[in-house]
C-alpha cells in the first residue's frame, strides 16, 4: 500500500542515492564515500505468537533481514513500539528483550527508539547498516542462466494463522518459530563467498510477489518449479483446511494476472506461493555454475533451503510457475 501512495509524490534525486524507490527494493542505500554506503530500513508489525519474548525475536529478525538482503551488515537499531495501556509493562519488557537479543546476535547495537500508545501492540526496528558501494545486492540484477535458491521454507503466514486459531501442532509451531527467529545473517555469509547476481528477502508479498519484482526489475522471465519449494511442516494441510491469511488473497488480487501457471497446479500450492511470509528467507539469483558452491555454504544453516527455479530471457510473462 505504501508504494502505491508514494508513487504520487515527487521523486527524490541525489547522485549518491544508490538504491531508492524505483525498484521496490528491500532498503535504501546511500553512498557516503568510495568505500562506504549506508543502508537504511524499518519494519514493524502486530504479534504473530502469544509469547512476548519470542514475538520480539521474530520482529527484530524480520527488521534486520532487509540489511542482509542488500549485502550489508547491520550496525545500529532503534525500537519502534506501539503498546496499549491495558497490558502490563512486563509484556513490553519481554518484547524488548527478545529484540535486544537478536540485535546483539546480529552484531549490531540497540540505541533506543520511540513508543506511542496504541490499541494493539506493534513492534519492530529501524535499522542502519553498512556495505561497500560496489558490493550492494539488489533485487533487479538477475541474469538469464541463473538459478534461484531460497534459504527458508514457505508457509509461515499459513502456520501463523493456524497458531492464532489454536490449531497448529507443536511440530509446526516449533519449526515456524525456529525459521522466523533465524537471522538471514547466516545465509548472507554464504552469499559473501559466491558471486551472485541478485537477492531479495521473502516477506509480505510472498514468494511470487517478490520474485515478480525481481523479474520485472531485471527485465527477465523467472520460472518457478512448485514441486521443489521447501515447506513448513503441515503448511499444505492447513491451507487445505482454509487456514489462509487475508494477505494471501490480497497478493493473488494484486499480481495474480501477471503470473502464468502451467498445467493444473493445486489451489493449496498456489496459496503457499502467494502466502505472505513473516521473517522469511533470502531469494538468491546465482549463476548456475556457482549454485553448488552456494548450497555448500548454506549447509550449516538450520532452515530448509533449495533450488526453486531458473532465470531465462524475457518471455510473454515475467513469472511462470511450472
Amino acid at each position: 500500500m505504501l508504494a502505491q501512495v508514494l508513487c504520487h509524490l515527487p521523486k527524490s534525486f541525489d547522485e549518491n542515492l544508490i538504491v531508492g524507490l524505483d525498484t521496490s527494493d528491500d532498503a535504501a542505500v546511500y553512498k557516503i564515500n568510495d568505500d562506504l554506503a549506508l543502508i537504511q530500513t524499518l519494519d514493524f508489525f502486530t504479534p504473530v505468537v502469544d509469547d512476548p519474548y519470542v514475538f520480539g525475536q521474530i520482529a527484530a529478525t524480520n527488521s534486520l533481514s532487509d540489511v542482509y538482503a542488500m549485502g550489508g551488515e547491520p550496525k545500529l537499531a532503534m525500537n519502534i513500539v506501539c503498546f496499549p495501556n491495558c497490558l502490563s509493562s512486563d509484556v513490553l519488557v519481554e518484547i524488548l528483550k527478545g529484540g535486544y537479543d537478536k540485535v546483539k546476535e546480529a552484531g549490531a547495537i540497540l540505541v533506543g527508539g520511540h513508543t506511542v500508545v496504541d490499541d494493539e501492540p506493534k513492534y519492530g526496528l529501524s535499522v542502519a547498516g553498512f556495505v561497500h558501494p560496489k558490493k550492494v545486492l539488489t533485487n533487479s540484477s538477475a541474469k538469464p542462466g541463473d538459478v534461484l535458491i531460497i534459504t527458508k521454507p514457505l508457509g509461515l503466514g499459513i502456520i501463523n494463522t493456524a497458531i492464532k486459531g489454536g490449531i497448529a501442532n507443536k511440530a509446526s509451531y516449533d519449526e515456524a518459530v525456529m525459521v522466523m527467529t533465524t537471522l538471514n545473517k547466516y545465509a548472507k555469509e554464504a552469499v559473501d563467498k559466491v558471486e551472485v547476481n541478485s537477492v531479495t528477502d521473502i516477506t509480505g508479498f510472498g514468494l511470487l510477489g517478490h520474485t515478480l519484482e525481481m523479474a520485472e526489475g531485471s527485465s527477465v522471465t523467472i520460472k518457478i518449479n512448485h514441486k521443489s519449494i521447501p515447506l513448513i511442516t503441515n503448511a499444505l494441510e492447513y491451507a487445505q483446511m482454509g487456514l489462509v491469511p487475508a494477505g494471501t488473497y490480497a497478493n493473488k488480487e494484486h499480481i495474480g494476472d501477471k503470473v502464468k501457471f502451467t498445467d493444473q497446479i493445486p489451489e493449496d500450492i498456489k496459496d503457499v506461493l502467494f502466502d505472505p511470509q513473516t521473517s522469511g528467507g533470502l531469494l538468491i539469483s546465482v549463476p548456475k555454475d556457482k549454485a553448488s558452491l552456494l548450497l555448500e555454504g548454506l549447509k550449516d544453516t538450520p532452515t530448509k533451503y533449495e533450488i526453486v527455479g531458473e532465470v531465462v530471457e524475457r518471455e510473454d510473462y515475467y513469472l511462470i510457475v511450472e
